[in-house]
């Protein structure tokens, strides 16, 4: 392929997560190095910032205050939830996706999310070639979900499984400080995909973790549930319970009872409620002092939890996905190929096509999740406890952590 010169824009979309920005530090460093890119735009709320032509010009940021992103949480040029429509049913924001391309001398575009922003990703590629403007364009995966398809894991997934597993621990030392009864549901993040959830497995190898998980790779009994709780209750004194958001029933209603409060951009249910949910039930059930906890949003933005293998991959995704367009690749989402051999853990990473990644769902393996659907194999524990090592040495200031202050000077 012949050598392209021209101005980059990266963008971030869909949920944070804690080492995203690690992914930008390492896209932008990378691309302002880059001989063949004349500009480094970076896109102000994702998509949204390109069709409303709010690109900033990362040229002007301080290197020093660059580097700190890789400890920084959350989107640090803003994130949206747009969903662009077929291009064959409405072309209206790619028209002027390439409006904007075309004034800026854009060459390269990054766009840095989960399935969706895939999916985005490929509808603009295959937009530009249809139109004859070269573009190579370039998926940066992030999702704690770990639900991409085709890569082992996802940048921010291994940060917020260790956080997950932590807090779990945290939590079972705590409930069982009293020697009262108690039962505690913790609700965690994952809407179809239960790997967020089944992180709270790798708290059991410590002895703090919980008695019962459940995920929404199977189908959720509420009696049988009951029935699980009863038993450990009446023989511990106690119970933990690790669930996912998503569990749904048989029929494929969520059980969470505010599943119909509200959805994304893209048409997702926004789930929440389920700890208070099944706390209500089970000490309805049982008259035990029941507690329910819902992690919520600290899953994606716990940095001080941060997993150093996580940071340090996710900024090898940004920088990887650049060098890649400057070679020529486009049309492709970097992707982590691992093995854990021998207690050796190694990851490089790989491209995949974006059209074989766009809007398909990675689940946990059924055969993970023991036959009573309440619990995990130790495979969960030989997948994950590799990806959550290492301790960052981020800036702190009076012992608070130190994020980084783009001035975000709009070109």
């Amino acid at each position: 392929m012949s050598e392209l010169k021209g101005a980059c824009i990266i963008g971030q979309s869909g949920g944070p997560t804690a080492v995203i920005n690690a992914s930008a530090q390492g896209a932008i460093e990378a691309a302002l190095a880059s001989p063949h890119i004349t500009s480094v735009y970076g896109a102000a709320y994702g998509i949204k910032g390109v069709l409303a032509e709010q690109l900033y010009d990362m040229s002007k940021e301080d290197p020093a205050e660059l580097a700190i992103l890789k400890y920084t949480p959350s989107s640090a040029l803003g994130s949206c939830r747009y969903k662009l429509a077929n291009p064959d049913v409405d072309d209206t924001d790619y028209k002027r996706i390439l409006e904007v391309f075309k004034k800026y001398d854009v060459r390269y575009f990054f766009y840095n999310g989960g399935n969706d922003s895939m999916d985005t990703c490929n509808k603009i590629s295959k937009y530009m070639q249809k139109s004859g403007w070269e573009c190579r364009v370039m998926g940066i995966p992030k999702t704690i979900d770990n639900d991409l398809f085709g890569t082992d894991h996802c940048p921010g997934f291994s940060s917020a499984a260790k956080f997950i597993a932590t807090t779990c621990m945290e939590v079972h030392r705590d409930a069982h400080v009293y020697d009262t009864g108690m039962v505690t549901v913790i609700e965690i993040m994952g809407r179809h995909a239960g790997w967020l959830t089944a992180a709270a497995k790798v708290a059991c190898a410590s002895g703090y973790g919980p008695d019962l998980i459940y995920l929404p790779e199977v189908s959720f009994d509420m009696d049988k549930f009951l029935a699980d709780v009863q038993r450990i209750y009446e023989k511990k004194g106690k119970c933990l319970v690790a669930v996912s958001e998503g569990i749904h029933y048989a029929d494929g209603r969520f059980v969470s009872e505010a599943e119909v409060s509200a959805t994304d951009g893209f048409g997702h249910a926004q789930l929440g409620g389920l700890a208070a949910l099944l706390a209500d039930i089970v000490k309805n059930k049982t008259g035990a002092k029941v507690r329910g906890i819902e992690l919520s949003l600290l899953q994606r933005c716990a940095s001080h939890c941060a997993s150093n293998t996580d940071i340090e991959e996710s900024y090898l995704t940004g920088k990887t996905a650049v060098e890649a367009a400057v070679s020529g690749s486009t049309d492709k989402m970097v992707a982590y190929d691992c093995t854990r051999k021998n207690g050796v853990y190694t990851c490089v990473t790989t491209l995949l096509d974006l059209a074989s990644v766009a809007n398909t769902e990675k689940k946990v393996p059924l055969d993970w999740i023991t036959p009573e659907g309440n619990f995990l194999t130790d495979d969960v524990d030989a997948y994950i406890l590799p990806l959550i090592q290492g301790e960052p040495e981020r800036p702190l200031v009076n012992s608070l952590p130190r994020f980084a202050q783009l001035k975000k000077v709009l070109v």
